[in-house]
């Protein structure tokens, strides 16, 4: 009996070691979907005219960096960050799939109608699930309220823009956009600063 509460006891103190060993994976994945949004957000404001800079960041590191940030936020036992990172991270991925001609995804849409149509229902599907991620964060904290507040509107807009072949509206959610990878830095500086225990801190506002 002893040997087996020995036994458990050192089962324990691994798992506790193992687990201290895990850094916290939010602000590479929260850094890698901001600089990824903010350069695709100057493509849709207009400040850049060849958007086909933002598809090496969306296949490596919005793409897969968020993706492998998601899979080590399982290991931390957040269910949350797991689900936004792998998601997000799948969607860089897809986008960049989109506009690599290789892959001749958009080669079917011969006319321009019905590409900004079939483009608005992928825009408005990554809206709705941003939605239900936006109330996941409301438990948490207002810096993540901030973030997917501000990307559930980017994507609804963008998704306006294209059923309406708006460039305005397109732009709109272009500057929207750049206010989302605003916010998402912020969250990614907060959690550093918390982390190296640095000599100021950014309130992330914790709501719970």
């Amino acid at each position: 009996m002893k040997g087996g509460n020995l036994m458990a006891q050192i089962a324990t103190e691994r798992s506790e070691s193992v687990a201290a060993t895990v850094a916290n994976p939010a602000p590479l994945g929260l850094s890698a979907f901001a600089l990824t949004t903010f350069v695709l957000s100057s493509a849709n404001t207009g400040l850049i005219t060849a958007p086909n800079v933002v598809l090496g960041l969306a296949l490596f590191y919005g793409g897969l960096v968020q993706l492998l940030a998601g899979i080590q936020e399982f290991k931390t036992g957040n269910t949350f960050g797991a689900t936004a990172f792998c998601s997000y991270g799948g969607f860089w991925l897809a986008f960049a799939v989109l506009f690599i001609p290789p892959f001749a995804a958009l080669t079917p849409y011969t006319k321009a109608a019905d590409l900004h149509t079939a483009l608005g229902y992928f825009l408005l599907g990554w809206a709705i699930f941003t939605f239900i991620m936006f109330l996941g964060t409301f438990r948490l904290n207002g810096a993540l309220i901030a973030v997917f507040g501000l990307l559930f509107l980017t994507f609804l807009v963008l998704a306006i823009g294209e059923f309406t072949v708006n460039t305005s509206i397109h732009q709109i959610g272009g500057w929207i956009g750049f206010l989302t990878a605003l916010a998402a830095w912020y969250a990614a500086l907060a959690d550093i600063l918390a982390a190296t225990k640095a000599t100021f801190q950014l309130p992330k506002f914790p709501m719970s």
